[in-house]
Parts: structure tokens; C-alpha cells; sequence
């Protein structure tokens, strides 16, 4: 049976079990675990209104997945975007949609919010995701490079 999402705007009391999925999903890309420090960083980005988390709630009521959204400008099109830089669902739950319907409430909160675009980036490697983007309408980008400048 596939997973009944209830995707919705992260609350406050989500925080802990928030904070749990984000370290996960940053020890996924290599980082130490650091449980305060993900809490720290979700309740600074959202105290100050820098970033949007819509969850993915369970039929139990636990949390399976979340996405981020940060809004900024595309100066080329003059107008404000999100970009969509945390996507992440716990193992137990992927494979049952939980990732497509965080991307699809992304796509319609952008476009309630009034965003001209949403971008992502993935790793070349990461072809299961590459899919699922591609499948719901999301276009690779074959012109630009992307690069990085580390700062110390």
C-alpha cells in the first residue's frame, strides 16, 4: 500500500523529530552526526523566516520525510524564486511516494507564494532522484555549471 501523505508546513513541535531526519540526512551527504547541531540550524532558519520545511506526516503521526525551501531572486527574470535545497525521507518509508508528494506541495506552495521557479541540484550520481524529478516535469539544466567557492 503506498503511504498516505499528509505533507504540511513544518510546526514548532516538529522540531525534535525534525531535527533527527536532518541529521540523517546530512550524515546521507557525509557529515558527522551532530543532533544539536541540526536543531539548531532548523530553528534558527525558521525563526528567522530564511527557509520553508514542508513534512511528510505518517498514518502514526511521526514524521517520514521533509523538504526546504529557500526563497531568493532570479535577477535575470527579476522575480523571486525558491530554491529547494534539503530533500530528504527516512529509509523505512522511501519507495512509497513520500518524495514525490514533498516536491508536488513544494511546486504548489511556490506557486501560491507567487515564485517564478523552483531549482535543485543533485548528485550526477544520484539517478533515482534524477527521475523522479524528471518524471514530474523538472528540467536538467545543460548550459550552466555550477560552482563552489569554500570559505574559510
Amino acid at each position: 500500500m503506498k503511504y498516505q501523505a499528509l505533507i504540511r508546513k513544518f510546526e514548532h513541535r516538529d522540531l525534535n523529530e525534525l531535527a533527527q531526519l536532518f541529521d540523517a540526512y546530512r550524515q546521507f551527504y557525509e557529515q558527522a552526526p551532530d543532533l544539536a547541531l541540526a536543531e539548531h540550524y532548523l530553528a534558527t532558519r525558521v525563526e528567522k523566516r530564511e527557509s520553508v520545511i514542508l513534512v511528510a506526516e505518517n498514518s502514526a503521526g511521526g514524521l517520514s520525510g521533509f523538504c526546504q525551501l529557500y526563497p531568493t531572486f532570479c535577477s535575470v527574470l527579476a522575480q523571486p524564486i525558491y530554491v529547494l535545497y534539503d530533500l530528504f525521507v527516512s529509509p523505512e518509508a522511501r519507495g512509497n511516494g513520500v518524495a514525490k508528494h514533498l516536491l508536488n506541495a513544494a511546486r504548489e506552495l511556490g506557486i501560491s507564494d507567487g515564485k517564478a521557479r523552483l531549482d535543485l541540484t543533485t548528485a550526477k550520481t544520484n539517478s533515482t532522484a534524477q527521475s523522479l524529478y524528471a518524471s514530474l516535469g523538472w528540467v536538467r539544466d545543460e548550459e550552466f555549471y555550477t560552482y563552489n567557492l569554500t570559505l574559510d
